[in-house]
């Protein structure tokens, strides 16, 4: 880009007062360099825009300026919380808790000082802690909100800023869209700040009680359904933390049980640089590769595996007894395991009168719905987004859907919940629940795998491809935006991927039962359903590609998968 004198003056303007307001040196000096060394390309990708708190909060690179995520943009989206928390409730509180990231306890102080400054009663975390924990605490605290430092799965040079609310979930309108124009409307003149003395001797800010640690971990193993199966069972897990803060609770949580676990060592401490990975995902089946090996050396029963912030759960699994190799199940395939045996067993042992009530996200395998309905329980697609699985909690607890109590919510990518004393997707308990699960098969002769084939010969099998086009930079936004409009030029009877669509339904057309969202959802003659997304959290379009066995059955279709897949994305490029 060919930079004019007055675009530089007006990026240089920018850089200043962004370092005018810059608290951390590390961030100030980042910038300073980049003038100093007239990196105009470097310094209008800082500049070019401001990091916006959305719909999720807000994640971003770190780094200094206006374009990254650092101890000004915390400190500023902080304030605008303050501002929202004090026109709701007149003596709010926030919990804060912080992943193993690079400055997620810098961010997670920075955060905490500005409340506490604005007269927020802030609980904050000594040591870091995972999502679901927190989620458990704005609730058994009774806060008013919550705030998590994290990027998720994200690679290292990313961090970010979710925002919950009193029912345990991330923030859903109003409140979102309210906290959003506060947040972004925030000027370096309008933040309120103190130290971390001056909010501690206040009072402002205190740490979270360790009780509220123990109450998680009761709630935990009460939630267990055949217990006397899994305490002090002989088998072995083979876990890594992926350097995040999923380490103590899940291994707690399995010594309190009994049960023998073996961690990873070289992932075992937590770690913002994330040096043994290129992407902290149990998703990738790179991240899982140390686990599963660890697992061959000990033949262990099953293989867990945890993101930074202990909301993603990947399971492996032996293909057969002698243990010396392992599957890595999908998404969809740990939650058609889970919702099989959450309600075969609620069906077996009648712990509760109602309906079992599942939630799913629009892009989890269809595979649920229908073991749902077969067993008496009742599924409900959400968008994507475990906020809109908390939505569902919340309408069963305050009454609004009555005669339904909740048992299982799940995501593709890797997101479970088995209890309903969180809100947000938990790899903590589902961790939990899966060891159980395991237990009882083991106790009645059959492994997971073999579970897993009885599913589809009963319901069809059926398989997905998920895959995305990244678009950084400032042209990125605007080349989304154009392929999503061109997508949306389609109907019924046009062609894609060589396949004619039989039809089409677009999330922002009123009346398809879901809020009005960026999405697209397209089934085509041949039998493949493709759901089409930007993310919400990243600079990407992400695409859903569901596949059910045709005449060829199983085998046919694994074969032909990775052709079908080619040509989706030679169609989507």
């Amino acid at each position: 880009m060919d930079f004019t004198e007055k675009m530089k003056d007006d990026i240089l303007t920018q850089a200043r007062e962004y370092i005018d307001a810059e608290t951390d040196a590390v961030f100030k000096d980042e910038v300073e360099a980049a003038i100093e060394m007239e990196d105009w390309e470097g310094l209008y990708d800082r500049f070019y825009t401001s990091l916006a708190f959305g719909t999720a909060g807000m994640r971003g690179v770190i780094g200094g300026g206006t374009n990254r995520i650092n101890t000004y943009m915390v400190r500023k989206v902080s304030q605008g919380l303050a501002q929202y928390l004090l026109s709701a409730v007149s003596e709010p509180s926030t919990v804060i808790a912080y992943d193993s990231r690079l400055f997620s306890k810098e961010f997670a102080l920075s955060a905490a000082c500005v409340l506490a400054a604005n007269g927020v009663k802030v609980y904050l975390y000594d040591t870091l802690h995972p999502v679901p924990m927190l989620s458990f605490a704005v609730r058994y605290l009774k806060a008013t909100s919550g705030i998590v430092i994290t990027a998720s799965h994200n690679p290292s040079k990313y961090n970010g800023y979710k925002v919950y609310w009193s029912d345990g979930g991330q923030v859903t309108p109003p409140h979102d869209i309210g906290i959003a124009d506060l947040a972004n409307a925030v000027t370096p003149d309008k933040i309120r700040d103190m130290t971390e003395g001056e909010a501690r001797r206040s009072g402002k800010l205190v740490s979270v009680p360790d009780d509220v640690d123990n109450a998680y971990y009761e709630m935990v193993i009460s939630s267990l359904r055949r217990p006397e199966l899994v305490k002090g069972s002989d088998i072995m897990v083979a876990y890594t933390p992926l350097h995040g803060s999923g380490n103590v609770p899940v291994r707690h949580m399995l010594s309190t049980l009994g049960i023998r676990c073996s961690v990873v060592k070289e992932q075992e401490a937590p770690d913002g640089s994330f040096p043994t990975v290129k992407l902290p995902n149990p998703e990738s089946a790179e991240a899982m590769q140390r686990v599963i090996a660890l697992a061959k050396e000990i033949k262990a029963d099953i293989v867990l595996g945890t993101d930074p912030d202990a909301d993603r759960l990947g399971i492996a699994i032996p293909t057969d007894s002698s243990k010396t190799d392992y599957l890595l199940l999908t998404g969809n395939q740990i939650a058609t395991l889970l919702v099989d045996y959450l309600l075969s067993t609620a069906r077996e042992l009648k712990a509760r009168d109602g309906i079992p009530f599942v939630a799913k996200s629009l892009v989890t395998t269809d595979i649920v719905r229908k073991i749902a309905e077969k067993n008496g329980g009742e599924c409900k697609d959400v968008l994507t987004g475990f906020k809109y699985i908390a939505e569902e909690i919340e309408k069963i607890e305050s009454g609004r859907n009555p005669g339904r109590y909740f048992l299982f919510g799940c995501e593709e990518s890797y997101g479970f919940l088995t209890v309903p004393s969180v809100h947000d997707k938990d790899a903590v308990s589902s961790s939990v629940a899966a060891v159980e699960m395991m237990c009882y098969y083991a106790s009645i002769g059959k492994t997971l795998q073999q579970r897993l084939d009885e599913i589809y010969a009963e319901y069809g099998y059926s398989t997905e491809v998920v895959f995305s086009n990244e678009f950084d930079g400032a042209e990125g936004k605007e080349k989304m935006k154009g392929i999503m409009a061109s997508l949306r030029s389609l109907s019924a009877g046009s062609k894609l991927a060589g396949r004619t669509i039989e039809g089409m339904e677009d999330l922002l057309d009123e009346g398809t039962g879901f809020p009005k969202s960026d999405v697209v959802i397209f089934r085509f003659k041949s039998g493949e359903k493709l759901v089409v997304r930007p993310s919400g959290t990243e600079p990407k379009i992400k695409y859903y590609l569901f596949l059910t066995e045709g005449k060829g059955g199983r085998k046919a279709l694994e074969e032909g998968k990775a052709e079908i897949k080619e040509e989706f994305v030679k169609a989507l490029s």
